[in-house]
């Protein structure tokens, strides 16, 4: 399963499937489309559940990671190597104690990219750096470079560990901010492995936005038909 770059895998590490709000994904079709453009190991990070990564466990269990997209009080957390849930609102540090607990490695979600409705004050970010492995220097969603720039030079000053991500909500977004890592098969070895990673990153045209909204009205409606199928 590995890359043909010198023994590497091709690893993506932010990706949402229908368990997410705003996503359509189907877990089935997440795994075929990376077989079939070439990305060795998937972190199925959904926001705030975890039932999608599970079930793409099964499917491909050499292929996926289980992960989660963590809404804290003052930003998002994410987990990989996890083996439950972990609800969202509460605070940063409620969080991070239980993902140490099921031995998770602990990423910080698109910190500075303000236009999101939940990012960190750098104050905040701070208070929880030595508590943290990594963060997220390069998430493809965002729509100005500054964002990541900004988070690849705090990682850099903190001596953290850096994740990219494309936080995939579509099949056509996978694979476009990926890292290439050696071989690793546990939380341990993926740790560190990120020690040694080599990045490949684009940003998603501003378009891809809209395939999240698409999908959580796409949710809504269904909901409401589902109501009102009920009542008659």
């Amino acid at each position: 399963m590995k890359d043909h770059q010198n023994g590497f895998f091709r690893v993506e590490l932010h990706a949402h499937t229908q368990a997410s709000k705003d996503s359509l994904v189907r877990p089935e079709r997440l795994i075929q489309h990376c077989e079939k453009i070439g990305i060795d190991k998937i972190a199925i990070t959904d926001h705030n559940e975890i039932q999608g990564a599970f079930k793409a466990k099964e499917l491909a269990p050499n292929r996926v990671i289980v992960g989660e997209e963590i809404e804290t009080t003052q930003g998002e957390l994410i987990g990989y190597f996890m083996q439950e849930w972990v609800p969202p609102g509460l605070a940063p540090m409620a969080v991070i104690e239980r993902l140490r607990a099921q031995g998770a490695v602990i990423s910080v979600a698109h910190p500075f990219d303000t236009v999101r409705s939940k990012h960190w004050k750098e104050e905040n970010l701070l208070a929880i750096v030595p508590h943290i492995d990594a963060i997220e220097v390069f998430n493809a969603r965002c729509l100005r470079t500054q964002p990541n720039q900004q988070a690849e030079d705090f990682a850099k000053q903190h001596g953290l560990l850096a994740t990219v991500g494309s936080d995939a909500h579509s099949l056509w977004e996978v694979g476009m901010a990926s890292l290439h890592l050696p071989a690793f098969d546990d939380a341990a070895a993926f740790k560190a492995a990120l020690a040694e990673a080599r990045q490949t990153t684009r940003l998603s045209p501003a378009f891809v936005h809209l395939f999240s909204r698409y999908a959580s009205f796409y949710k809504r409606l269904e909901k409401l038909f589902s109501k009102q199928k009920i009542q008659l």
